[in-house]
């Protein structure tokens, strides 16, 4: 779970706050040295969390909050604004060259996934109507250019490759062949070390004078903390990156390089890796990340990716039947298979986090076969079951999970998930959340 561990301490932190009525200057204190604890261990940059809890320390201790009906609430709305500007603001936008094609140089240590997060790149570049050529750059490491053909054919784009070579004349000749051949996007995936070298940096410094590219992108593994920060630093002062790529966002439970990288090398973080697939690939947006270290969820993000999910006349007819009470079995496999187009769904409900004010809870994880067995079910029962779940009383449940070839339990966990999932749509269609999605609903 992304930030897993640093928002179980920061809830635990705020939830002591947002229990007292008024709050002293050395419950305050005591908070904020919590605090500064859970983000060192969180492996968060020494410098940079002395720096931020200075400052938090400052505006919780001013007259406003201290004076505050709600202290402990305006105490956490200043965490979170001071983290979001710690995170970089705002979304930095992927520049596009004003002539065509746009070239990105990718560059990083071995191990971060550099060639993987080269195909998801493509693939969202791809889905935003370009044209991508991936070059294959990496002439050293054993199956480097199969690697990067396997993730192009996943993204639907072409590779250049000259085989072995001098990597700086094959990314030469690959932007050449791009220009020539109408693509209008060009991703260099160039060759990655054990460890920072000069070799490679000089290597690197060519290849950038001779493609000249638009954006210099650093792929760093989030899970490596600290190391994640250092290399940046050193990459940048080497050869001048113009932003960050994190990967394996997933599984950083700690968020040290997130939450440094900005402050450190002042760089952004443009676009981050959440998960194994080729889709599986977001914008960096440093409120909507902070929301998420504080469960405060993030609603906007899955907002966009149903967007892509779901066509507008979907949605619509959707929402009229939750409106008028008609949400049945059958569309809520359909939901299903819908939400798995956006992605992993425990990332999803993950995401969702506070959104519900706390409310929400989803048991469970859904995978593959489970979408099937549910599939089973559903279609074990008859046409009035499925529009009618209420009758579904012990000698029908029975019936249906022999039909399925699922046990009763199954039968009820599936219809225990189908009112779950009522719920929460009838939440995201309610005014009141309406108003505060604002035009993110529209």
């Amino acid at each position: 779970m992304a930030f897993g561990n640093l928002s179980e301490r920061l809830k635990h932190i705020f939830a002591k706050l947002t229990g007292s009525g008024k709050l002293t200057e050395v419950e305050i204190n005591a908070a904020a040295r919590e605090v500064k604890l859970a983000l060192l261990e969180a492996d968060v940059n020494f410098l940079v969390v002395k720096k931020f809890i200075a400052k938090i320390s400052e505006k919780a201790l001013g007259e406003r909050v201290m004076q505050s009906l709600t202290p402990g609430q305006q105490v956490i709305k200043i965490v979170h604004e001071e983290m979001t500007e710690l995170l970089g603001t705002t979304n930095e936008k992927l520049a596009i060259s004003p002539m065509p094609p746009s070239v990105y140089l990718m560059c990083g240590l071995q191990g971060a996934g550099k060639t993987t997060f080269c195909g998801k790149f493509a693939h969202m570049l791809k889905s935003q109507g370009k044209r991508v050529l991936l070059v294959a750059c990496d002439v050293y490491r054993p199956a480097a250019v199969d690697q990067l053909k396997v993730v192009a054919k996943g993204a639907g784009c072409e590779v250049y490759d000259e085989g072995k070579g001098n990597p700086v004349k094959i990314a030469a000749n690959g932007v050449k062949h791009a220009t020539k051949n109408g693509f209008d996007t060009v991703i260099i995936d160039t060759a990655g070390r054990l460890h920072i070298d000069n070799e490679l940096m000089v290597e690197l410094s060519n290849i950038k004078k001779e493609t000249k590219p638009i954006e210099t992108l650093l792929t760093v593994d989030a899970m490596t903390g600290q190391d994640a920060v250092n290399t940046a630093k050193k990459f940048d002062e080497e050869i001048g990156l113009t932003g960050v790529l994190l990967t394996k966002l997933d599984g950083d439970a700690r968020g040290g390089a997130a939450l440094s990288i900005r402050s450190v090398t002042g760089k952004p973080i443009k676009f981050c890796g959440i998960g194994e697939k080729i889709g599986d690939i977001e914008p960096f947006h440093p409120e909507r990340i902070a929301s998420r270290i504080l469960g405060m969820g993030d609603v906007l993000t899955i907002i966009e990716k149903a967007k892509v999910a779901v066509s507008e006349q979907e949605a619509l007819a959707m929402e009229k039947k939750m409106r008028g009470n008609s949400f049945t079995l059958e569309d809520f496999l359909h939901q299903y298979e819908n939400i798995k187009k956006m992605g992993n769904l425990d990332q999803i409900m993950e995401s969702m986090g506070g959104a519900f004010g706390g409310k929400m809870k989803f048991d469970g994880k859904i995978d593959e076969r489970q979408i099937l067995k549910n599939k089973a079910i559903i279609q074990s029962m008859t046409p009035f079951e499925r529009r009618n779940p209420d009758e579904l009383k012990a000698s029908r449940k029975r019936r249906i999970a022999a039909g399925a070839g699922a046990t009763i339990q199954e039968v009820n966990s599936l219809l225990k998930q189908y009112e779950q999932s009522k719920q929460m749509m009838r939440q995201l269609a309610s005014p009141s959340m309406r108003k505060k999605l604002g035009a993110g609903m529209r």
